[in-house]
């Protein structure tokens, strides 16, 4: 269903509030990036004008806490691990995280003590890229399958917190 519902006279349009704010959630994502390894670099390439996510309204910040999407991408050693949890917690409600590449969805080739294997272990994932590494053309699959999951939220789904892990 699209963001207009009805039409009562010209020039009045009516529509719900869910749909309002997630048609406006989905079109400007401001993802933070926190590149560890080689997927950062098609990360950084997924911003140039070859692919130019601006289109698609993605902005990439710097700071946690003008962020609402987390893009985790490279091999999450478990010495970064609390920065990157604590990263996610500064982030303001809503907020998504799209995992990129092996080493961050499953521990890529190294299944050792010292790294994480899964970055869902550590914050929840809602949207996971594979490859090794991921072309951007692969991130920019899954920045739209993140909008599609953000167009059907509810408030009520929105605005209640995650469950930590």
């Amino acid at each position: 269903m699209g963001l207009i519902e009805g039409r009562l006279h010209p020039g009045i349009v009516t529509t719900t509030v869910d749909a309002l704010f997630n048609w406006a959630r989905k079109n400007s994502l401001w993802p933070m990036t926190f590149g560890l390894a080689c997927c950062a670099i098609e990360m950084m390439a997924s911003g140039a004008s070859r692919f130019d996510f601006d289109r698609l309204g993605v902005v990439f910040r710097a700071s946690p806490r003008q962020s609402d999407v987390m893009i985790v991408s490279g091999t999450v050693c478990e010495k970064m691990a609390p920065v990157l949890k604590r990263l996610y917690d500064q982030m303001p409600e809503p907020k998504w995280v799209i995992s990129m590449g092996i080493c961050s969805t499953a521990g890529g080739p190294f299944p050792t003590y010292s790294v994480v294997q899964g970055v869902d272990h550590l914050v929840p994932v809602d949207v996971a890229v594979a490859g090794c590494p991921p072309r951007p053309e692969a991130l920019m699959h899954a920045v739209l399958r993140l909008q599609d999951k953000i167009s059907e939220m509810t408030i009520a789904r929105a605005s209640s917190p995650r469950p930590s892990s």
